[in-house]
């Protein structure tokens, strides 16, 4: 049998776990949601940003809220959300980081519910295109016709079967909590990520409020950089 490092498998996050959004890139995203919302459903632009928040509160993501209450379509709004012109210059992350990713045992897979295009290409600008076997972006988290994005445990155990694993051999590493809770009843392990979440804890999400040296009981480690993975 193999030992359990190679037997691993990783899903990683991407916004706050693999590099800093919150400096930069949620601020455009959060910009470009709201323009969105305030054009295509023809609402003021105070309303707009509270029903983004609202249903990225409700349901893990805006796109979910607003496919379910509107009729918005999905690809389209992915598509002009996430085009955010100019942002390459504005991504950063640790080069310890992307040297601790290369190194890593085991397999590993990006896990995000954002789309396939903007992805790759954060992945492409960090330099961490070549480490992942794959990219799960929220265009693969449908079932049935339904949107499934993360925290959504159908997801994950719909992932679990569809790659074969088993739930004891793999660990999420995430910024986002609630993902985490979801993921650990899945029974996969967990790792939170706390580098960058608390400039988006401090105002917003469902980490709001929460001390970054409690630990959850869903969460197994927590971490600050990935060379603390093992």
């Amino acid at each position: 049998m193999r030992p359990a490092s190679q037997r691993r498998v990783w899903f990683f996050d991407l916004d706050n776990t693999l590099h800093n959004a919150s400096a930069h890139v949620f601020g455009a995203l959060h910009q470009s949601m709201g323009d969105y919302i305030e054009e295509h459903l023809g609402v003021p632009q105070a309303e707009a940003n509270r029903l983004r928040a609202l249903y990225w509160q409700r349901y893990g993501a805006t796109l979910l809220g607003l496919v379910r209450h509107h009729g918005v379509r999905a690809d389209h709004f992915l598509h002009q959300t996430h085009k955010l012109d100019g942002i390459e210059p504005l991504l950063h992350t640790h080069a310890h980081d992307l040297a601790a990713l290369k190194r890593l045992r085991g397999r590993k897979f990006l896990l995000t519910n954002a789309p396939q295009a903007y992805a790759q290409r954060v992945l492409e600008t960090l330099g961490m295109q070549h480490c992942f076997e794959a990219i799960i972006p929220c265009e693969q988290m449908r079932m049935f016709g339904h949107w499934r994005l993360k925290p959504d445990a159908r997801m994950f155990r719909a992932l679990l079967a569809r790659l074969k694993l088993q739930a004891r051999d793999c660990v999420l590493v995430e910024d986002t909590l609630v993902h985490q809770k979801s993921a650990r009843r899945v029974g996969l392990r967990t790792v939170w990520m706390q580098r960058w979440v608390h400039k988006a804890a401090a105002c917003h999400g469902p980490e709001a409020g929460i001390g970054l040296r409690r630990r959850p009981v869903y969460v197994d480690q927590r971490i600050r950089s990935l060379s603390q993975l093992r």
